[in-house]
């Protein structure tokens, strides 16, 4: 769809969504941007993979993990290869390194003959289930490793695009190549952010994802999942070493919930923690509290304090309204598309922007 077309479908579905509280119709529509979503092992998974098959162009099921010695296990459920490829939905399933276990890792980036028998496993899986290619996320990846992977990645890239596959890589987002002002942003910088070489990876790869998420974790303070000025920073900065049309525009559609968690020990200690919920749960903590969701219209989130006793707990939503608002960056930026984590845990009225067909 011509960029001009694109951008005015859009405008029409953020018109729509305004305010999103009041109605959810599907008037809105998301034009036909690449749409790849991730896909886990459960029932709501499922249940929604199957709901909306036709507006999906590429299924991404995390089940791959690949050990120190280059071993890869696991497995895609049956069903959703014979659902996608009944209905033209492409199979990319995710090789992740076990338990984004960094010295684990290592160990793999130093041995090449451990490398060999991963790349040879993962051609074999693709010719064995009808893959149409595999896509790399390798995480929690030190930076002082960063020339093993590329060298890893790039070896298997040029084999699996030899063997006729597809090869795409999920990237932790930066938005500099300075660590930041906290000994946190340092150890994130270290560990999670500076290990890839954005130009290289690029080079080699059909497309990557760009996982712009999560802004705040567990180990911050309560946040937004993706605020859009965090987003739209580190995406312009991955712009400068990968094209446009190779970039996809990583959204969360799962919601966060912040909280204290007692921690048992010698004498008790409480601290906050986070974790992921789905968009109807987060909505349902919100309401048992009689809490009222506010727009935070520069971070383009709804959120809400849901107390908890005489504790205050907090609820950060990606709705159909911060859906919209992300996903305008693609036409925006040009982007080739959208890679959306993950499958089951969405506010159902995203669908209503997502056209079926691709």
């Amino acid at each position: 769809m011509p960029i001009p077309r694109f951008r005015a479908a859009l405008a029409l579905a953020l018109t729509t969504l305004l305010p999103i509280a009041s109605r959810a119709q599907s008037a809105a529509v998301i034009p036909r941007a690449e749409r790849l979503f991730y896909y886990v092992d459960r029932e709501s998974s499922w249940d929604s993979f199957r709901a909306h098959v036709d507006q999906i162009g590429i299924i991404a099921p995390q089940s791959y993990s690949v050990d120190s010695l280059g071993i890869v296990f696991g497995d895609v459920d049956p069903s959703v290869v014979a659902l996608a490829k009944a209905h033209g939905v492409r199979v990319m399933p995710l090789v992740v390194d076990e338990g984004f276990n960094q010295r684990e890792l290592h160990q793999l980036l130093t041995d090449t003959v451990a490398q060999r028998r991963a790349i040879d496993a993962l051609i074999t899986l693709c010719r064995k289930n009808g893959y149409w290619g595999m896509q790399f996320d390798v995480e929690d990846l030190g930076i002082s490793d960063r020339d093993r992977f590329t060298s890893f990645y790039t070896n298997a890239a040029r084999a699996l695009h030899g063997a006729g596959f597809a090869v795409s890589i999920a990237i932790v987002p930066r938005a500099s190549d300075l660590a930041g002002a906290t000994a946190y942003d340092r150890w994130m910088f270290d560990s999670w952010r500076g290990g890839y070489d954005l130009a290289a990876l690029g080079r080699v790869s059909d497309f990557v994802s760009w996982m712009s998420y999560d802004q705040h974790t567990r180990r911050t303070p309560p946040g937004a999942v993706a605020g859009l000025p965090w987003m739209r920073e580190s995406v312009d900065f991955a712009l400068q070493s990968i094209p446009a049309s190779k970039l996809s525009l990583g959204i969360p559609v799962y919601s966060d919930y912040w909280y204290v968690e007692a921690q048992p020990g010698t004498s008790l200690r409480a601290g906050v923690t986070g974790t992921s919920v789905s968009y109807p749960w987060g909505m349902h903590l919100l309401e048992r509290a009689g809490a009222t969701p506010q727009w935070d219209d520069v971070q383009k989130v709804t959120y809400g304090i849901a107390p908890t006793g005489s504790v205050n707990a907090w609820v950060f939503l990606e709705d159909a309204r911060s859906f919209a608002a992300q996903a305008a960056l693609v036409p925006e930026r040009h982007l080739r598309g959208i890679s959306a984590w993950v499958l089951g845990m969405e506010d159902p009225r995203i669908w209503d922007m997502l056209p079926a067909g691709r």
